[in-house]
């Protein structure tokens, strides 16, 4: 695995510029070059005004991600990492630039229809998982439907299929304090897939679990968009996760610096050398 810089004007053989290309062909699983994009992002920027100051948190990011595609987004802390995922959310507006999810630019929404697009189409994965404490892990992943007011039946339906996908089906009557935490985020996972999202965004989704948990919890992850079809975009800082995903932005001082192919590989050495190499 080689990092990836921009390609050079003129250079006959050079790839298509930096985090342009979408999802590479996966060797055993991933998205093909054929998937419809899911996610686009055109020369966003975004502005912080603190204390008569101005922050730039993301200078002219670009990228476009396919569906089926486990993206990892990593970067030190202060990055910008964190404000794309809350960009590509819809929880703030980009200062200038397009980001456009489904087809759908959500600068040209209204905060009520970003808000129930966020609601109908995006999962969204916490690191501290956000489950209620006084509910069973059924309930708790069934929650969107509530609020939603769907049928019964159908989210009875649903929550299982979802529990059976994450291996919980036996704890579907616990509530999270029975749970150890790599069950409660397998939980929170289930939850996010309920609405059958379009993309998925987890904000450092292992932060609060130890090894033998994490590397359980991007195993599934990768699954998920593998298997049921689903973009995932993930911030991470450790390589051990971003060595799961098909593609790794790396983000730096708000550019976005370069980009790996680790394409699920699990490699974390592979990983990490990469990133030094273009963040160090």
């Amino acid at each position: 695995m080689e990092p990836r810089p921009p390609a050079q004007a003129g250079d006959a053989h050079a790839e298509p510029p930096l985090l342009r290309a979408g999802g590479e062909t996966r060797e055993g699983g991933g998205p093909g070059s054929d998937a419809p994009v899911v996610v686009e992002v055109d020369d966003v920027h975004k502005q912080y005004h603190t204390s008569g100051h101005v922050v730039h948190a993301l200078r002219g990011v670009s990228l476009s991600i396919r569906r089926g595609t486990f993206a990892a987004i990593m970067g030190a802390s202060g990055s910008g990492k964190s404000t794309l995922l809350h960009l590509l959310g819809g929880l703030t507006p980009a200062t200038r630039g397009r980001i456009v999810i489904e087809g759908h630019d959500l600068a040209r929404m209204s905060d009520r229809q970003r808000t129930l697009f966020r609601r109908r189409r995006m999962g969204v994965i916490f690191q501290d998982y956000n489950l209620l404490s006084t509910l069973t892990a059924a309930e708790n992943v069934a929650l969107p439907h509530l609020v939603d007011g769907n049928a019964a039946r159908r989210s009875a339906e649903r929550v299982g299929e979802l529990l059976a996908l994450v291996h919980l089906s036996h704890r579907a009557e616990h509530r999270p304090d029975a749970m150890s935490g790599g069950e409660q985020q397998r939980v929170a996972i289930a939850r996010a897939l309920l609405n059958d999202p379009a993309i998925v965004l987890a904000d450092e989704p292992t932060g609060n679990l130890d090894s033998t948990q994490s590397f359980e919890i991007w195993r599934l992850m990768q699954r998920v968009a593998h298997e049921q079809g689903k973009t995932i975009v993930m911030v991470t800082h450790e390589a051990a996760g971003a060595a799961f995903a098909d593609r790794v932005i790396v983000i730096k001082d708000g550019v976005a610096v370069g980009e790996l192919h680790p394409k699920g590989s699990g490699d974390a050495a592979l990983v990490a050398t990469g990133y030094q190499e273009l963040a160090g």
